[in-house]
């Protein structure tokens, strides 16, 4: 006969959530290689079948003014299993004007108890800059020395940082940016991880492309940045984090790798053809890095790589954050479920 009333579970003081504020992670250092490790980590716990990273469900208005996702996935590495919420809203508005919401929620599933609350945003800052870094590693030309980030928004200000962290020997940093307070904040980072180095802004796109051995779009929509495939030299590298890249980059690219072919379908629409259909993913991320796929074919092939997040990324980058800052006593105990 089955409890059609089971007695509740104890919901003790082990069982309070967490919950840390966006102050209390923005205090917590955290060095440039670390987030590179902890995200690469958790690529190569997916790519061994330890981590599950279902598809992403969306959520958005036929007008196109928000947009929502929740994704859910488990860290076998870590054995920690989350659901992250993401919702935007005033799309068709400025940056400023928008609203953007998002928190992760841990749990432990070896005691089966919560870890943590917390707001998203700093994870997502960090990861994916760190995953456009390794996408770069595994993918660009060994004697790339040339980047140009397009865009200036939070995921720009940190791609030079965490490119240089990946590749060092990168000389030539270029920047294409039409917000004067955006281009401030670029120099700003880099001078703060990287304080001998410096990076000039261009305002000829096409011939930036030209020089670029690897290009990395992070711009908003409403950038007039649209590189074409054939400004690209050969072997560059073109990575596509937010806008600033044409269709052509990736219906013209000799070999695409994505961080998943599936999200890749589903978030990268903007890129289909008139037809409505992308082209075939020749490998995955977490699969070069475990050396079962490649980052490029020949040396002068144009690759194209597009960045989108995989929550088990964030599930190991907050976690990580989580322990940090639980050993600094940050953070305050909510009891949710007594």
């Amino acid at each position: 006969m089955i409890d059609t009333n089971p007695t509740p579970p104890d919901t003790g003081a082990d069982q309070d959530l967490q919950v840390l504020s966006t102050s209390d992670l923005a205090g917590i250092d955290i060095s440039l290689s670390d987030v590179v490790a902890t995200v690469e980590g958790a690529y190569r716990a997916l790519a061994a079948g330890e981590s599950d990273n279902p598809r992403k469900l969306t959520v958005k208005p036929s007008d196109g003014h928000s947009v929502a996702y929740a994704m859910l996935g488990r860290d076998g590495n870590r054995e920690v299993v989350a659901v992250k919420t993401s919702y935007k809203h005033g799309l068709h508005q400025r940056r400023q004007e928008q609203h953007y919401y998002t928190t992760l929620t841990l749990y432990d599933d070896i005691t089966g108890l919560p870890v943590a609350m917390m707001d998203c945003a700093r994870i997502g800052a960090l990861r994916t800059p760190a995953v456009s870094a390794l996408l770069a590693r595994e993918c660009a030309r060994p004697d790339a020395t040339g980047a140009l980030v397009i865009g200036t928004g939070t995921q720009g200000r940190l791609a030079l940082p965490f490119l240089l962290t990946a590749r060092p020997e990168l000389q030539r940093l270029m920047l294409f940016g039409t917000h004067p307070d955006g281009v401030r904040a670029v120099r700003e980072e880099l001078t703060r991880y990287f304080p001998q180095r410096e990076v000039e802004v261009v305002s000829d796109l096409r011939a930036a492309v030209r020089e670029a051995d690897i290009v990395v779009a992070t711009a908003g929509g409403h950038t007039p940045a649209a590189v074409e495939s054939d400004w690209l030299r050969p072997g560059a590298l073109s990575i596509l984090v937010g806008h600033g890249l044409a269709p052509s980059t990736v219906h013209q690219a000799d070999h695409i790798v994505a961080t998943s072919a599936a999200q890749m379908n589903v978030t990268g629409t903007d890129m289909a053809d008139e037809a409505g259909t992308l082209p075939a993913v020749d490998a995955e991320l977490p699969g070069v890095l475990v050396g079962t796929a490649l980052g490029r074919g020949g040396e002068d092939d144009r690759v194209f790589a597009y960045n989108s997040g995989l929550v088990v990324t964030d599930i190991a980058l907050g976690h990580r954050f989580a322990q940090l800052a639980l050993d600094q006593g940050l953070g305050k105990q909510v009891s949710l479920w007594r």
